[in-house]
């Protein structure tokens, strides 16, 4: 039987190279795109001495061209923490944009089934609790955070758009808060952010009162999610996520329990637009998909900081990549 071919947009971070693992394994041939300005080679760079795994290094923002059939997309391709679209923000609105709606004319042209990453962003600041599906959210679009939260709720729509117009296959999954091996320590979330800071024996910084809650998925989970979403005939946004929420006060004193680090926890002011509350209604995922999380919290923490432990030492005092904004 022939193998299926799958291109997967920001291949080298965090979730792309999970997913182009996952993919290798489920015996697919897989095309890594990624311009690789928060990606990161390291993240694939035992994957290249595959036959079946190709790697180009292109910004999806222009033209995109992929010879030969493809059966399937995955658009993972946008920064995703606070700390690169804010410094990066045109960039982040353009592959939201310009870089959706390249790869929804590259499936079409193939007649290839897309899935794009939306966010549990396009929720806001929620005025609903837990979030579903259903709700429409409460976003500043000229916020701070707009760029990226814009840039999703766009590319949800242009994506809706080519699956009720042009018939394209489309799947969209929301992703909330994600956690696991090959985050970057310095990309400006709580998780990498709590556990870079315990091991340079810095305090942990909370911002707020804390009280604010994140629900946190290990990236095993989300994967897992993913696969089944993309495999299914469901067009429409699908919540994956840990539902297990907590306050990032609750979850720094967890961080430091973990790791032993002998430091305190210091509060900073709330930034803007930040969301008080973060927690999946994943009712859909388990109806639709069959999928819950299976890995809780303390094994995933306890894998992550293994990884983050694991690190060359310059790597814990690295500083976030300077960008050239376009």
């Amino acid at each position: 039987m022939e193998k299926k071919r799958i291109l997967i947009t920001g291949a080298a971070g965090f979730l792309g190279s999970h997913l182009c693992d996952r993919f290798i394994k489920e015996s697919y041939d897989v095309i890594g795109m990624d311009n690789l300005i928060t990606g990161d080679l390291r993240n694939i760079e035992h994957l290249f001495k595959l036959p079946e795994f190709e790697f180009y290094h292109h910004d999806v923002s222009k033209f995109i061209h992929v010879p030969g059939k493809l059966d399937y997309i995955l658009h993972f391709a946008s920064p995703a923490s606070p700390i690169d679209y804010l410094k990066i923000p045109i960039q982040t609105l353009k592959v939201g944009s310009l870089g959706t709606h390249n790869c929804l004319g590259l499936a079409k042209e193939k007649k290839a089934r897309m899935l794009i990453a939306s966010t549990s962003e396009v929720y806001g600041d929620p005025l609903v609790h837990p979030q579903n599906e259903s709700y429409w959210g409460n976003v500043n679009p000229i916020g701070p955070r707009g760029v990226y939260d814009e840039a999703k709720r766009f590319q949800e729509a242009i994506t809706m758009a080519y699956h009720t117009y042009h018939g394209l296959e489309t799947r969209i999954v929301r992703i909330f808060n994600t956690y696991g091996p090959r985050m970057r320590l310095n990309d400006g979330r709580a998780l990498p952010a709590f556990i870079g800071q315990a091991l340079r024996g810095e305090d942990l910084t909370v911002f707020g009162d804390g009280s604010q809650t994140r629900s946190f998925c290990y990236v095993d989970d989300l994967i897992e999610g993913i696969y089944r979403l993309l495999l299914s005939d469901y067009p429409y946004p699908v919540n994956i996520g840990n539902p297990n929420e907590i306050s990032l006060k609750d979850f720094a004193e967890e961080v430091l329990k973990l790791t032993g680090a002998a430091v305190k926890i210091v509060y900073k002011p709330l930034p803007v637009d930040d969301p008080k509350q973060r927690q999946p209604d994943i009712t859909k995922a388990k109806e639709i998909l069959g999928w819950q999380p299976t890995i809780d919290r303390a094994e995933g923490l306890k894998r992550t900081y293994n990884y983050f432990k694991s690190l060359p030492q310059e790597e814990l005092f690295k500083q976030p990549k300077e960008f050239v904004q376009h």
